[in-house]
C-alpha cells in the first residue's frame, strides 16, 4: 500500500466533496488558546500555531523569572494549578550537564542525570535537549513520542527548549504539548473495526462524531474491508459518497451499471443512487468510503 498516494488521494477526494457541500467552520476553545486567533500581521492562526506561541511565551516568561530571582524561582514552577503548572502543562528546568532540577509532575525525579533519556521509540531526547540549548541559536523545538499522563501508549509531543544562565551555570528551560490535542491523527492499522452485513469490517478513520475534538469538518472517512466472497447489500446514501480502493478487486454496482474495482481506483457515487459491492477476488477488498456530509444513519437506506 502506497501511503503517500493514499494520503494525496484522500485529500483530493475530500476537496471534491467539500466543493459540493462545504464544511463546518471550527469555533472550539482550549485552556490556553482560542481557535482562529490572529497574529501580529492579522493572519488567522490555527490552534496548533497558537499553542506553539503560548508555549514559547511561557518558556520566555519563565526565563525572565529565573534571570530575576535565580534558583529561588524554581518553587514557583512546582506550584500546581498555577500559570506554570496546570493539567498536563508544566515548565521543566535542567542544567546543561544533564541534571534535572525542576520537574513538577514528579519532583522525586529532580536531581537525576537525564543525558541518557530516550523516548518511546529510542530517540535520545536527553542529548537532543542539551544540544538544542547549546546550539548557536540557543533554542528550538524537539519532537518525540511520550505517553500522556495516565496512559501507556505514546503520543507525539512537541517541546520548546531555550537556554538561560544563573551566574556561570547554564540551564535549559522547556515546555511542551501533545500534538494530537490540536491535530487529529489515526492509524488505519491500529483503529477499531466493527462488523456490518455479516462479513464486512468497517472502521471510522475520521468522523466528527467519534472524537471529542472539534475537527472543523463535516465529512467522514471509513476504512472498509470485504472478505473474499463477501458483499455489501444494496443500499443508498442521501449524500454523495466516494470510494477509493486500497487493495483487492471487486465490483461496485451503481443502479444497473457495474464498475470493476482495483487498487488505486476512485469512484464517486451520486447521492440517492442505489449501490452494492461484491468482493470477486481471493484477498480482502479494502477501500476508503468518504461521505459529505459525515455518514449518519438517517442518510442511509438499506434496500430489499
Amino acid at each position: 500500500m502506497n501511503l503517500p498516494k493514499i494520503i494525496l488521494s484522500v485529500l483530493l477526494i475530500s476537496a471534491l466533496l467539500l466543493a459540493a457541500a462545504g464544511c463546518v467552520e471550527p469555533d472550539g476553545t482550549s485552556i490556553c488558546t482560542v481557535e482562529n486567533q490572529t497574529d501580529e500581521a492579522g493572519e488567522e492562526q490555527t490552534e496548533l500555531s497558537s499553542q506553539e506561541e503560548y508555549t514559547i511565551s511561557q518558556v520566555n516568561a519563565a526565563i525572565d523569572l529565573i534571570e530575576e530571582k535565580g534558583e529561588t524561582a524554581f518553587p514557583d514552577f512546582r506550584e500546581n494549578n498555577s500559570t506554570w503548572f496546570h493539567d498536563d502543562f508544566y515548565i521543566f528546568v535542567w542544567k546543561t550537564n544533564g541534571i534535572r532540577v525542576v520537574y513538577p509532575p514528579d519532583t522525586s525525579g529532580e536531581g537525576q542525570d537525564m543525558n541518557d533519556l530516550e523516548d518511546f521509540n529510542g530517540k535520545s531526547i536527553g542529548s537532543v535537549f542539551i544540544e538544542t540549548a547549546l546550539s548557536e541559536d540557543g533554542k528550538g523545538w524537539v519532537d518525540y513520542y511520550w505517553p500522556k499522563p495516565g496512559e501507556t501508549e505514546p503520543s507525539l509531543k512537541h517541546t520548546f527548549i531555550k537556554n538561560t544562565s544563573i551566574g556561570n551555570e547554564k540551564y535549559l528551560v522547556g515546555s511542551g504539548f501533545y500534538v494530537d490535542d490540536y491535530v487529529y491523527s489515526e492509524n488505519i492499522n491500529e483503529m477499531q473495526h466493527f462488523t456490518r452485513f455479516g462479513n464486512v469490517s468497517l472502521g471510522n478513520l475520521l468522523h466528527p462524531a467519534t472524537t471529542d475534538m472539534d475537527l472543523g469538518v463535516n465529512y467522514s472517512i471509513a476504512h472498509v474491508i470485504i472478505k473474499p466472497g463477501g458483499s455489501i447489500e444494496s443500499h443508498l446514501m442521501k449524500n454523495p459518497e466516494a470510494h477509493y480502493v486500497l487493495a483487492g478487486e471487486g465490483i461496485l454496482y451503481i443502479e444497473n451499471v457495474s464498475f470493476e474495482l482495483s487498487e488505486g481506483q476512485i469512484v464517486l457515487i451520486p447521492a440517492n443512487a442505489k449501490q452494492s459491492t461484491v468482493n470477486t477476488g481471493d484477498t480482502d477488498l479494502e477501500f476508503l468510503a468518504i461521505d459529505q456530509p459525515a455518514w449518519a444513519e438517517e442518510n442511509e437506506e438499506v434496500l430489499e
